[in-house]
């Protein structure tokens, strides 16, 4: 290690670090641990190696991963492959932005704050709201966020949630509430959609909010404006999850009476990367403006007149007194959110209905096939780009057919709805070719 000066912890930085502390060897550090308490023999750790080998090494495990240029995926449920035209990653790869994080000191750093002004303004456009924040982590903790600002509006600590909305933000959600000491219900769904009969019965006065998914986690299009009218009836807000890339085909939710609109920006720009960085989009009405968690970028103009931004209504607690908080949420996700801007500026109106409507019609497509070849979809209902298949009693055999082939169906449902024993849930983007769609109605029509 001693060849390799900008590494930390070589041996002669031990040296100097014990000298400076009057000791001769790195036990003595630990002299005040018991002796029972210490581990008493080495770490499980593999033997160092050289760089060259090292750098092998990792190679080796990387290369047993399915890079998704090579198999072909129908993998969904929150997470999509679009594909993101190279002057997205060409704007955020530049230093001042890959660079920036949040803006302490706003006034100098009127880049970043122009670039999360100009996110805020296409989120708020996209969903059809009057406002949005400069970002959250992901959809999951956006929805929590959203429930609290709903508590906070309207004083009630009740919230009720369509089985239908994503298995992860119904996680999430329930641990936000538990810290805030608000009751959540979870209303079952019917034909994998929201059960509306169930719903009104669960809608009260006591209710601050009520989540919906649109589309739904089945790929299901909810009824969001008979939603919207039977929240408002007993004084509670609408809070909708929505598919960002949907929206280019769909009404947007703040149109069709959502008070809050969440959704991940992961669609717009941002790879899979993972399971992450991603980005939760929070957008709102101008009455709850001071309710939105985070930070929010706004317009002005200095003393000359000129154009410039500051930040504004910094409602997190690193701000303002905590017990006036309404959020701990520290980061912006800049670079995803600037990510998303990028994106949404270069298709434009015209080429996000382009995208959505490719989504759209190959979904439908690979429906009919899969039909064709013997696996319908089990609801008749109105879906965009996601749908369920039943694969029957041999669909797991089906499933690890098709992986070892290279061909990744979809999620199989069983693994967080085990009612759903033999679904899958398939989603189809842009990306997906109709030869691919073809080859895979013809090996799950071998496979039956």
């Amino acid at each position: 290690m001693n060849s390799f000066g900008y590494l930390p912890m070589t041996n002669r930085n031990r040296e100097v670090m014990l000298q400076t502390l009057g000791l001769t060897t790195t036990e003595q550090l630990f002299s005040d641990i018991p002796e029972n308490v210490r581990l008493q023999r080495p770490l499980n750790l593999p033997k160092g190696q050289s760089e060259w080998e090292l750098f092998t090494t990792f190679k080796e495990l990387a290369n047993r991963n399915k890079k998704l240029d090579d198999v072909i995926s129908f993998l969904g449920a929150g997470a999509y492959q679009h594909y993101i035209p190279s002057v997205v990653e060409a704007v955020i790869s530049r230093s001042e932005f890959y660079t920036a994080y949040t803006p302490y000191q706003p006034e100098i750093s009127q880049g970043i704050l122009q670039a999360i002004f100009e996110y805020q303004s296409l989120t708020a456009t996209l969903f059809g709201m009057q406002a949005a924040n400069a970002s959250l982590y992901d959809v999951q903790t956006a929805v929590g966020e959203a429930a609290l600002m709903a508590c906070s509006s309207t004083r009630k600590n009740r919230i009720v949630i369509s089985q239908t909305v994503h298995p992860e933000s119904f996680a999430v959600l329930s641990v936000y509430a538990k810290g805030q000491n608000a009751d959540v219900e979870q209303i079952p769904m019917k034909n994998f959609q929201t059960d509306l009969k169930q719903l009104q019965q669960a809608l009260s006065d006591d209710v601050a909010a009520c989540i919906i998914q649109y589309p739904n986690f089945f790929g299901t299009i909810e009824d969001v404006h008979k939603i919207a009218e039977m929240a408002h009836a007993c004084g509670a807000l609408l809070i909708v999850s929505c598919n960002p890339i949907a929206m280019g085909l769909l009404e947007a939710p703040g149109v069709l009476g959502a008070d809050i609109v969440v959704a991940d920006g992961q669609s717009l720009g941002n790879s899979l990367a993972f399971g992450g960085p991603y980005v939760g989009m929070i957008a709102t009405t101008k009455a709850l403006l001071r309710k939105l968690p985070g930070r929010i970028v706004g317009q002005t103009k200095d003393s000359e007149g000129r154009r410039g931004f500051v930040l504004t209504l910094q409602a997190r607690e690193q701000h303002i007194r905590r017990e006036k908080a309404s959020s701990n949420i520290c980061s912006n996700q800049a670079l995803n959110a600037l990510a998303v801007s990028v994106y949404l500026s270069y298709l434009g109106k015209q080429g996000l209905k382009e995208v959505a409507s490719l989504c759209l019609k190959k979904a439908h497509y690979a429906a009919g096939r899969f039909a064709q070849a013997g696996f319908a979809t089990v609801s008749n209902n109105p879906f965009f780009h996601e749908f369920v298949l039943d694969l029957g009693p041999h669909a797991d055999r089906i499933l690890e057919t098709l992986t070892q082939e290279g061909v990744f169906l979809g999620y199989p449902l069983q693994t967080v709805f085990p009612e759903l024993q033999g679904h899958v849930l398939v989603a189809i983007t842009e990306v997906n070719t109709k030869e691919q769609i073809d080859h895979v109605a013809a090996r799950l029509e071998a496979l039956r």
